[in-house]
C-alpha cells in the first residue's frame, strides 16, 4: 500500500499564516499611506546611506527568514526610505499618485498569476485587457475598434506603433529584408519630443540620424512650415518619410502640438501620424484641455499613453493604441509550430513581449471603480490646481511665472534686486546657476519636489501636479517654501558672484 507524503517547499505557507500575514500587511499599508502627507516627500539619502540603512551588501543568506519579520521589516525600511509620488507635494516629473483599489489590483493580479501573451493561458485576463483597452480608447476619443495593449510605461507605449509604422509604410518586406533593403527611413518629431525617439530609431536600425528634429516655434509648439519643407526635402534627396510623431503634452512645459494641422499634413504625404500622449493624452477627455488635443487624436493612426500617469495606476502600466490592429500582427507575429494560437486575440502577436503581466486589471478596476465622469473630476481639479499654483507665483515678487500648460507650471526665483538686469548675460548665468542649486535643494530638503526645464536658455523650476491627493492648500504653500529656500541660497551664492 503506497503511502502519500506531501512536499516540503519552503515558499509554502498554510492559508492560515497567508492570511494573518495579509491582513498585518494591508494594515501597515494603510496606517504608512494615512501619514506620508505629513511627512517628507523623500529622505533626501545618497545611495551609501540606503544602502547601509537597508543593511544591503552581504553575501546571499544560506538559511530562510521568519516571514512574518521579514515583512514588517522590509515595510519598515520601503518606507521609512522612498521617495513617495503619493505626497500631496510630490510635483517632480510625471508619476502619479497611486490609486489604492489599483495596489489591491496588483495583489490580485499576481494571486492568478496569468501569461498574457496567448487566450489559452489567460481566458479571463486576456479579455479584460481588450475591454480596458477599448475604455481607454473611448476615453480619450480614439476609434473603439482600435488594437493595443497594456505595456509598461510611455517609451513602449511609442515603441510599438513605431515598429508598426516601420512595417506599414515601406514597399519591400522590411522584416525579412531589413532596413537596408530600400530607401532611407525618416521620421519627424518636435524638438521637444521625449528621448523614447532616439531608442526606438536606435534599437530599430534606422538609425538616429533618420530622426528630423523639426524646430518649435515661441509657443513650443512644432513648425508646422518647418515639418513640411524637412518632408519635401527628403523626398526630393531619395528617402524615405514614413511617420510624424505630435506631441499631445511635451515632456517640459505640457505643451499640445497643433495635432489637427499634423493630421492634416500627414494625409497629404501619405505618412503616418503617430501621437505621444504618454502624458497628456487622457486630459482629452476634459474640457479644460486645448480643443486640439481630442480632435487630433480621433484622427491619428496610433497613440501612446501612460495610465500609470494621468489615470494614477501604479507602475508600470502605459498603452499602445493603432487605429486598425492588423498593423500590430503584420509587425509582431510569428507563428512557429510551438504556438497554439486560436481566433482570439493574443496579445504575443501585438507587441515584444511573450510572457507578460496582468497589467490591464488594476487599470480595469479603477475605470470600474470611479468611471469616466470620476476622471474628467480628477483630471481636471490636476489641470485647475496648476492654474491656482501658477496664479499663486505670481503673486511672489520674487518668483518668475514662465509658462502654463495642461497641469505643468514653470517658473524661476529671481531675487528682487536683479529683477530689472535679468537680460544681461551675467545676471542670467547667475540666475541659472542659483535655480539650479534650488531645485536640487528643494528636491533634498523633503518638504516640497519639483524637477526643471530649460526655456529659451533660462533654467526653470518645474511643477506638474498627476496628483488627486493635492490640495489647494498644498499648492498656495509651495511659493513661500520655494522663496525662503531660494533666499537662503542666494545669501551663500551672492559672494562669490560677479553680478
Amino acid at each position: 500500500m503506497s503511502q502519500t507524503t506531501r512536499r516540503d517547499a519552503p515558499h509554502a505557507l498554510d492559508s492560515e499564516t497567508f492570511r494573518a500575514l495579509g491582513h498585518r500587511l494591508v494594515d501597515t499599508i494603510a496606517a504608512r499611506l494615512e501619514a506620508i502627507p505629513h511627512g517628507k516627500v523623500t529622505p533626501g539619502e545618497t545611495p551609501a546611506q540606503v544602502r547601509a540603512a537597508l543593511g544591503l551588501g552581504g553575501p546571499l543568506p544560506e538559511q530562510g527568514t521568519d516571514p512574518a519579520a521579514l515583512l514588517e521589516r522590509t515595510a519598515s525600511l520601503l518606507f521609512d526610505h522612498s521617495l513617495f509620488n503619493a505626497h500631496p507635494k510630490f510635483f517632480g516629473y510625471i508619476t502619479s499618485s497611486p490609486a489604492p483599489l489599483g495596489m489591491l489590483g496588483e495583489l490580485l493580479a499576481s494571486s492568478v498569476n496569468p501569461n498574457v501573451g496567448g487566450f489559452m493561458l489567460s481566458p479571463a485576463a486576456t479579455e479584460i485587457e481588450v475591454e480596458t483597452v477599448r475604455w481607454i480608447a473611448e476615453l480619450i476619443g480614439f476609434p473603439a475598434t482600435a488594437g493595443g495593449l497594456l505595456v509598461s510605461g510611455g517609451n513602449m507605449a511609442n515603441f510599438v506603433p513605431f515598429f508598426a509604422a516601420r512595417v506599414a509604410q515601406p514597399d519591400w518586406k522590411i522584416r525579412a529584408e531589413g532596413v537596408s533593403g530600400g530607401k532611407r527611413l525618416r521620421a519627424y518629431v518636435s524638438a521637444e519630443t521625449h528621448t523614447w525617439i532616439q531608442k526606438a530609431a536606435d534599437l530599430s536600425g534606422i538609425g538616429t540620424d533618420a530622426v528630423r528634429w523639426i524646430p518649435t516655434g515661441k509657443d513650443q509648439k512644432v513648425d508646422l512650415a518647418a515639418l513640411a519643407q524637412e518632408i519635401a526635402q527628403d523626398r526630393a534627396a531619395g528617402d524615405l518619410p514614413f511617420l510624424v510623431v505630435g506631441t499631445a503634452g511635451s515632456v517640459s512645459t505640457g505643451v499640445v502640438d497643433d495635432l489637427p494641422a499634423i493630421a492634416a499634413l500627414c494625409k497629404k504625404e501619405q505618412l503616418w501620424f503617430h501621437i505621444d500622449g504618454a502624458y497628456g493624452g487622457f486630459a482629452a477627455c476634459v474640457d479644460e484641455a486645448p480643443p486640439e488635443l481630442r480632435a487630433g487624436i480621433a484622427l491619428a493612426d496610433s497613440v501612446a499613453v501612460d495610465p500609470h500617469k494621468w489615470l494614477y495606476a501604479p507602475i508600470e502600466a502605459g498603452c499602445a493604441l493603432v487605429r486598425d490592429p492588423a498593423h500590430l500582427v503584420d509587425a509582431f507575429a510569428y507563428r512557429p509550430p510551438y504556438y497554439h494560437l486560436d481566433e482570439a486575440v493574443n496579445f504575443v502577436e501585438y507587441g515584444m513581449q511573450n510572457s507578460r503581466g496582468f497589467r490591464a486589471l488594476k487599470v480595469w478596476l479603477q475605470l470600474k471603480h470611479v468611471g469616466a465622469a470620476g476622471y474628467r473630476k480628477m483630471i481636471g481639479d490636476d489641470i485647475a490646481l496648476a492654474r491656482a499654483l501658477h496664479e499663486a507665483v505670481g503673486r511672489e515678487p520674487e518668483l518668475e511665472p514662465m509658462t502654463l500648460a495642461l497641469s505643468i507650471s514653470t517658473f524661476r526665483f529671481v531675487p528682487k534686486d536683479l529683477r530689472a538686469r535679468v537680460g544681461e548675460k551675467a545676471v542670467l548665468e547667475y540666475v541659472n546657476a542659483l535655480n539650479t542649486a534650488l531645485n536640487e535643494t528643494l528636491q533634498k530638503g523633503g518638504e516640497l519636489f519639483v524637477s526643471n526645464a530649460v526655456i529659451g536658455g533660462q533654467y526653470v523650476l518645474r511643477a506638474c501636479i498627476v496628483n488627486f491627493r493635492t490640495e489647494r492648500s498644498d499648492v498656495e504653500e509651495t511659493p513661500a517654501i520655494v522663496v525662503r529656500a531660494g533666499r537662503a541660497l542666494d545669501a551663500t551664492m551672492r559672494a562669490g558672484a560677479a553680478v
